[in-house]
């Protein structure tokens, strides 16, 4: 009874409910620019290099432009400056989407021109990813596994307005989070709402009759994966911002988990809403678990609370999700 109390306690905490949708904005993020790529019908395994791309990029440009003096090294041109100085962080998110749209263009350069495998381009972009930043963290800020601190975007400051248990859940996020649910109804509007939408769709199912149609295949292809590395970009640069940092690996395979939101909620955007809550929801949970401070829980071995997130992910996956079909031309290069 104790334990069953506890965790009730647990789920209804506003803690649990803030820090889900926390946890889910980069997934969001991620999820969407993955669906457009997918839809297209080039696999994007790429999204965790990307991510990390995008999250470095971010750190580098702001500390760049705010950095102190140290030594010879003269301050950065903003830093101090109080009109242009709150700028910074917004100029690294730009940065570190340019960063994930220039890592995406070259996965559609191997799979959409070359037409190279497309599993394989994309598990070779994480693992340059992943070298990459880690040596030019090094040669930028002498450290492999981490960056100073920068200034970063921070969560909104609406007063009073925030008290009580609704104000906590809806209000107080950072203006990125509220971004990212923008580019929720956004991608769903473009995607079945207009005639891009429409086009990109009929690539990643029939490219053949599309082309007959007149429309670019491969055209509508760098599109999709492009708006992915964009997006996925912005969800590397929340995280930077969340923590206000670079961190080696700091995406830890939240790239992955966007890709299996996307097909759990099946190549649609509320779909990979719901499944990102879901992911983020186990994650939370069993960070919760880790912390509580009641002595029925923390009789709990730890071995259980961290195969929560992929029990719950077999459940969904065998129980409650049915067939999840993917686009039909889906990783299959175009020939003309």
């Amino acid at each position: 009874m104790g334990v069953a109390h506890d965790l009730w306690n647990i789920l209804w905490d506003i803690e649990t409910a803030t820090g889900m949708v926390r946890l889910s904005i980069p997934l969001l993020l991620a999820a969407l620019g993955g669906l457009f790529s997918e839809r297209s019908g080039v696999v994007n395994i790429a999204l965790e290099g990307i991510m990390l791309n995008g999250a470095f990029a971010t750190v580098a440009v702001t500390h760049a432009l705010t950095h102190p003096a140290v030594g010879a090294l003269p301050a950065g041109p903003w830093a101090g400056d109080a009109a242009l100085a709150p700028l910074a962080p917004w100029v690294g998110v730009a940065a570190g989407i340019l960063a994930g749209v220039l890592t995406a263009l070259v996965h559609a350069l191997v799979t959409v021109t070359a037409k190279a495998d497309q599993i394989v381009s994309g598990v070779g972009i994480n693992l340059l990813a992943v070298g990459t930043t880690q040596f030019l963290c090094f040669r930028l800020f002498q450290s492999t596994s981490n960056s100073p601190t920068v200034p970063s975007i921070g969560p909104l400051d609406l007063g009073p307005i925030q008290d009580g248990a609704w104000g906590r859940l809806l209000l107080g996020y950072s203006p990125l989070a509220y971004l990212a649910f923008g580019v929720l109804l956004a991608a769903h509007l473009v995607l079945f709402h207009t005639t891009f939408g429409l086009r990109l769709r009929a690539v990643g199912e029939h490219p053949r009759a599309a082309d007959t149609l007149g429309v670019s295949v491969a055209g509508f292809r760098y599109a999709g994966v492009l708006i992915s590395g964009g997006l996925a970009g912005l969800a590397g640069a929340y995280l930077a911002s969340d923590v206000a940092q670079f961190t080696q690996n700091m995406t830890a395979g939240k790239g992955y988990i966007a890709l299996a939101a996307m097909i759990l909620g099946k190549w649609t955007p509320f779909g990979a809403l719901g499944a990102c809550f879901l992911f983020a929801f186990a994650q939370k949970f069993q960070f919760a678990l880790r912390g509580a401070p009641s002595p029925s829980l923390q009789a709990i071995p730890s071995q259980f609370t961290d195969m929560i997130p992929y029990l719950l992910t077999i459940l969904v996956l065998a129980g409650l999700v049915g067939r999840a079909k993917a686009p039909a031309a889906l990783g299959k290069p175009y020939e003309e």
